[in-house]
């Protein structure tokens, strides 16, 4: 339990024993690494400026996007790693992770626009 009345002991903790990791910021980013890690048996410690998960929501879009302003930046490298780790994600968390339809508008002064960007998102759906 983390509470400010046991600050001394857990600051005690953390000098006095060894860990395997530790993970700086406790958001959703660090607590999932530091659930990942610990699942996998790493001693893991997490350090926190505020209060877990404080504000984190509501800072965070809750995609897993497939980097499309990537690829339209012809950025190739970056748009096939957010891939793989889109499908990291899909395998650890299938029950946190649900595909969504998008609807994506476009101008009618870019109507080429429309059948590579089709093709693009087809390529990057599995």
């Amino acid at each position: 339990m983390f509470t400010n009345t046991k600050r001394n002991d857990i600051i005690s903790n953390l000098k006095n024993n060894k860990f395997d990791l530790l993970v700086i910021g406790g958001g959703i980013t660090g607590a999932g690494i530091a659930l990942d890690a610990s699942t996998r048996g790493l001693n893991t410690a997490v350090l926190e400026m505020k209060d877990f998960a404080a504000g984190t929501s509501s800072r965070s879009t809750k995609l897993v996007h497939g980097g499309l302003r990537y690829l339209k930046q012809l950025d190739v490298k970056v748009v096939a790693e957010v891939g793989k780790e889109r499908a990291i994600v899909y395998e650890n968390g299938p029950h946190v992770t649900t595909p969504e339809w998008m609807l994506l508008p476009f101008h009618k002064a870019e109507p080429s626009a429309a059948l590579p960007l089709r093709l693009a998102c087809e390529s990057m759906t599995f």
